[in-house]
């Protein structure tokens, strides 16, 4: 460009400079204060009616009255998640969009399908903010032999591989929840991956598997007419939307037990900065209205806002878990 400007007579060369200065402030007033001037849409790569589904939804409310434009919620469920996540990877990285995905396609697929993804998600995704953190909680039949964390580990001891545990699918965080449980507990049990919490949950209440680990939400009409019973939620802490249900790590046979899923706002890596800091400001200020967060409470979920720089380090931090227990406990896409 030098070159071709030294070229021209002098008065063209200041009328292209002048035009170049001119350009350059509209370039960057583009990338952020006309944004958003068309609607949006956000990929939820699951099916619809589903943990993640639901959330997108909620939050799409929202932002529509924030930001002023439409906001559409699109399912594209396959592949554990990974063909939404690779649609928005795949998409124009302008803001407009977005992938409300969770921690399995984020940060748990890469150690667990390796060479197989067609993306990677620290490099081709840039986060945005964490929407919600989303305990499980372990249920038992309303007929088991055990009420409490402890109870169940006394039991599990002395029934070496006799217990199952059902989840939605290997390498899950429900997945995840079972094999960290199993290693800090010092027991064993049979991992039976489902299609869906219903079917977790009808077999579970009818003894055919023992245990599950699911979302409060679809554990909710089972526990109301009795037909399984809470042993206990993976968070740290009780969860608020389940003050009555003890946390794992209140057991002495795992104190220090916590894992939970989480879902979380993600653009194509290129977005420009300003892009992010408005989308992350504008889902900020959703998440601290009152009748949003009752609602995603409702739905199992706990309003956990952050900037993109304290969602990256978040991110880092679940995925050295992550990974350290699809080692040790050698899952694959085929176990």
């Amino acid at each position: 460009m030098e070159t071709i400007l030294t070229q021209m007579p002098r008065r063209m060369r200041r009328l292209s400079l002048a035009l170049i200065a001119c350009t350059l402030p509209l370039a960057a007033y583009s990338q952020d204060g006309n944004y958003p001037n068309k609607p949006i849409t956000i990929i939820v790569p699951f099916s619809a009616g589903g943990g993640v589904d639901v959330m997108a939804r909620l939050l799409a409310e929202r932002l529509r009255l924030t930001l002023g434009q439409q906001v559409v919620v699109e399912n594209k469920a396959g592949a554990s998640g990974m063909l939404g996540a690779l649609a928005v990877v795949r998409a124009p990285a302008d803001g407009y969009t977005l992938l409300l995905g969770s921690a399995g396609e984020t940060a748990i697929n890469p150690y667990i399908y390796r060479s197989k993804m067609q993306y990677g998600p620290e490099k081709d995704l840039a986060p945005i903010t964490a929407v919600v953190k989303v305990p499980n909680v372990l249920v038992a039949s309303s007929q088991a032999p055990f009420k409490t964390t402890d109870e169940f580990v006394a039991h599990a001891k002395k029934n070496p591989g006799k217990l199952s545990y059902a989840t939605s699918g290997v390498g899950n965080p429900q997945h995840l929840n079972g094999e960290l449980l199993e290693e800090m507990a010092g027991i064993h049990m049979v991992h039976v991956p489902y299609r869906g919490a219903s079917g977790q949950l009808v077999d579970v209440a009818a003894g055919n598997v023992d245990l599950t680990f699911v979302s409060m939400t679809a554990a909710a009409p089972f526990l109301k007419d009795g037909r399984v019973k809470a042993i206990a939620v993976t968070s740290a802490k009780r969860a608020p939307f389940a003050p009555d249900v003890p946390a794992l790590a209140e057991s002495k046979a795992v104190p220090k037990y916590a894992l939970e899923n989480w879902f979380g706002l993600f653009a194509p890596a290129a977005t420009p900065a300003p892009v992010i800091a408005k989308i992350n400001a504008a889902v900020v200020q959703a998440l601290q209205q009152p009748d949003l967060a009752k609602r995603m409470a409702e739905q199992g979920g706990i309003p956990s806002p952050m900037s993109p720089a304290q969602f990256k380090d978040f991110i880092k931090t679940e995925s050295a878990q992550y990974a350290r227990i699809v080692e040790f406990a050698k899952i694959t896409p085929d176990n």
